[in-house]
């Protein structure tokens, strides 16, 4: 799938890394809202109301994904969906180190970008991208141009996640100790999330996340600091919180309050 699909207007960006490796990434332009417009009137170009990072979970690529925040561009904002190195059409092999060198990469793009402005920058991840995000933020030399982190969906740390994963099998049980001798730690959001403070934070989560349990989010929000907020989700599973018409108005709302 592409946003011309769906009716909406984007341009494909080409973003190269520090250490020179080329990414794929859509930018989605703020755009009028056909139900909010006048007919009469001629179509300006709206000013964008803040600029979203989109950093997606961990599986396929923008192409899936794109849609979870698509809908953000109707309601004013830029968006830039960003394809980690090794996914979709980016260059690459993705490692948690060079993940970080792209979101910087991506950040640094928009900063520079003629329909953005700079002092108006929201980070929203997803699942993995969530993780990402959380690391990033904290140790971002570009932190001060962004004005609310959204995690929607995110886990505490790598190493617990992926021990609780295999404890969940018969078959891998008896290696649920394994993750503390080979899953690269240096990047867990566990270490990060109170490095967020100052900057507003919003931890996403749905009572039925089979993928990532909500005692992650829970964890994520004991210890983060201020100022900080948890919405748990009745009823909807991973990443399908915002499939919800009520929950993108608050959303909206959120990121409003925020952005200035």
């Amino acid at each position: 799938d592409t946003p011309d699909q769906f009716n909406l207007e984007y341009q494909v960006e080409k973003i190269k890394t520090a250490d020179g490796i080329l990414l794929n990434a859509w930018f989605l332009s703020a755009q009028n809202n056909p139900a909010k417009n006048n007919l009469i009137l001629p179509k300006i170009k709206p000013e964008a109301k803040a600029t979203v990072l989109f950093l997606h979970g961990n599986a396929e690529n923008i192409s899936t994904h794109f849609r979870s925040i698509a809908w953000l561009s109707r309601e004013g904002f830029n968006v830039l969906a960003l394809d980690y190195r090794g996914y979709g059409e980016s260059e690459g092999v993705p490692t948690l180190a060079g993940m970080q060198l792209d979101i910087d990469a991506a950040m640094r793009s928009l900063l520079v970008h003629q329909d953005v402005n700079p002092n108006k920058m929201i980070v929203f991840g997803q699942s993995l991208g969530g993780a990402l995000a959380i690391h990033y933020t904290a140790h971002s030399a570009y932190r001060a141009h962004i004005r609310a982190v959204v995690i929607d969906s995110a886990f505490y740390d790598y190493r617990q996640i992926a021990r609780e994963k295999l404890a969940t099998s018969p078959l891998t049980w008896l290696i649920q100790w394994l993750p503390w001798l080979i899953i690269n730690n240096d990047y867990s959001p566990a270490d990060s999330i109170a490095a967020i403070s100052p900057l507003p934070l919003l931890l996403l989560h749905g009572d039925r996340d089979v993928v990532v349990p909500l005692h992650h989010s829970q964890q994520l929000f004991e210890h983060a600091k201020e100022p900080k907020e948890h919405w748990i989700e009745q009823g909807v599973g991973h990443t399908q919180a915002m499939s919800r018409p009520a929950l993108r108005k608050i959303l909206v709302a959120f990121l409003l309050r925020h952005s200035g």
